[in-house]
């Protein structure tokens, strides 16, 4: 299925545009590439303000600091053994027993932070190595594959 962009007129594969919700197809009406060529040039006209934007919001926000550090610690006590999981692996890269690889088990891509997903918590150093998209997309194939167990 294609799409006409508004902004440059071509043609292009509905997967060329960012989803949007309140759009009628579901889609934004500009291609991703006119999107991202927006977003750039509205960036550089506007540098002081978006600077002073990131800076306040990464830098000086100590509601946002506490609120994720907050998050954390709940995360943490709901989830002791997951934590402990977390931090094995992690020891266990940082000194040489398991490598980290540089590319994503999944689709391959590298140049990107790999994470280890755990299938199985009881063997903590037994993961799979994801990128971001595809750790998520493990995670909700996995959310699934429990919420159809659970209703047989």
């Amino acid at each position: 299925m294609k799409k006409q962009c508004f902004k440059c007129g071509e043609c292009k594969p509905v997967d060329d545009f960012y989803k949007h919700p309140r759009m009628a197809d579901g889609r934004l009406g500009k291609c991703k590439e006119c999107t991202k060529t927006d977003v750039i040039q509205n960036r550089l006209v506007k540098v002081e303000y978006y600077r002073a934007y990131d800076s306040d919001r990464f830098h000086n926000n100590d509601e946002y600091r506490s609120r994720n550090f907050a998050n954390a610690k709940a995360w943490i006590k709901a989830n002791p053994e997951k934590r402990k999981c977390h931090n094995l692996l992690d020891h266990a890269v940082r000194s040489g027993v398991v490598l980290k690889p540089t590319a994503c088990s999944s689709c391959g891509i590298t140049g990107v932070k790999i994470h280890g997903h755990h299938p199985d918590y009881s063997q903590p150093l037994a993961v799979i190595w994801l990128c971001a998209p595809c750790h998520s997309r493990q995670h909700r194939l996995e959310r699934e594959e429990l919420r159809q167990q659970a209703t047989r």
